[in-house]
């Protein structure tokens, strides 16, 4: 982990899930995520005690496992508050809630793992309780009520609602919940201004066009893909065996509820649009696209 000054008050700790940090004084530090698991929150609390200062409190901009694993270590060794948007809120205190949603029933032993349930803590409405200094506001897609938290040195912490270039080019997929916010979203951004933008997954960066159209041609590209699959009735299981051999994915628990919770969000999407359709024969659900 590296910290790094964006700002006149803002860092971030370079991380696999980047960290925020803003001052509100010369003592008292507010964090934008926490981390994906026990490890990350002590490593994160040793380089804030290394430059004497405190933990006031926690911002989640959502509650993905990733982003929320070091808020219990955090939270039991300062104290400090822990602030959450709507259904985000509703999640971090109940981490059950992610596998349990991704699975569509109760889940799993094998799916119980820290990269899908993190620990339970306590969790105050961030409406009305961010410090001065602070803002934020809805970037939905990727999560139910995931926000950006953007400071008055303007550094805009943008959550996942871009993924970098690198990881595009690898995996292809990343999770989307709702593809249709998602590309609202996108469409957002375009017009956000901040001296400094810092996505999750991605290197700090001044300019985010670039990304912006990555993401969202991406976000086409799999459209396409599906919608020409589905010129024949197939149903779940075989669209989702499709976009893991296309994309030369490797099938596992994780990569199952996930990808498969995103395909799904992309059936939906298309559904809604008017561009694929489903009936029910032999007792199963068949997709096919709308000629």
């Amino acid at each position: 982990m590296e910290l790094v000054k964006v700002g006149e008050k803002t860092y971030y700790i370079k991380n696999p899930t980047n960290i925020g940090i803003y001052k509100i004084d010369n003592e008292n530090i507010y964090l934008i995520d926490s981390g994906n698991d026990k490890e990350a929150g002590k490593k994160i609390l040793k380089i804030i005690e290394e430059q004497g200062w405190k933990v006031k409190g926690i911002i989640n901009t959502h509650s993905n496992a990733d982003h929320i694993g070091g808020n219990k270590v955090i939270q039991d060794r300062t104290n400090c508050n822990i602030f959450a948007n709507g259904i985000e809120k509703c999640i971090t205190e109940f981490p059950i809630l992610e596998p349990s949603f991704l699975y569509g029933g109760y889940p799993f032993k094998d799916l119980q793992n820290k990269f899908l349930l993190a620990k339970e803590t306590t969790v105050m409405n961030i409406e009305g309780n961010l410090p001065n200094g602070l803002e934020y506001f809805p970037i939905k897609g990727h999560f139910f009520d995931m926000i950006a938290i953007k400071t008055d040195d303007d550094v805009c912490f943008l959550g996942d609602c871009l993924f970098s270039e690198e990881t595009i080019q690898k995996y292809h997929l990343f999770f989307i919940y709702d593809v249709k916010e998602y590309l609202n979203t996108l469409e957002t951004l375009k017009s956000l201004q901040a001296k400094v933008f810092i996505p999750s997954h991605c290197e700090a960066t001044n300019n985010i066009t670039h990304l912006i159209e990555l993401n969202k041609d991406k976000i086409n590209e799999i459209c396409n893909k599906i919608m020409n699959y589905c010129k024949n009735e197939v149903t779940f299981e075989e669209i989702l065996k499709f976009i893991f051999d296309e994309y030369n994915l490797t099938m596992n628990t994780n990569q199952y509820v996930l990808i498969g919770s995103t395909i799904k969000s992309y059936l939906s999407y298309l559904n809604d649009e008017n561009k694929i359709s489903y009936e029910f024969k032999g007792n199963k659900m068949f997709w096919k696209v709308i000629e």
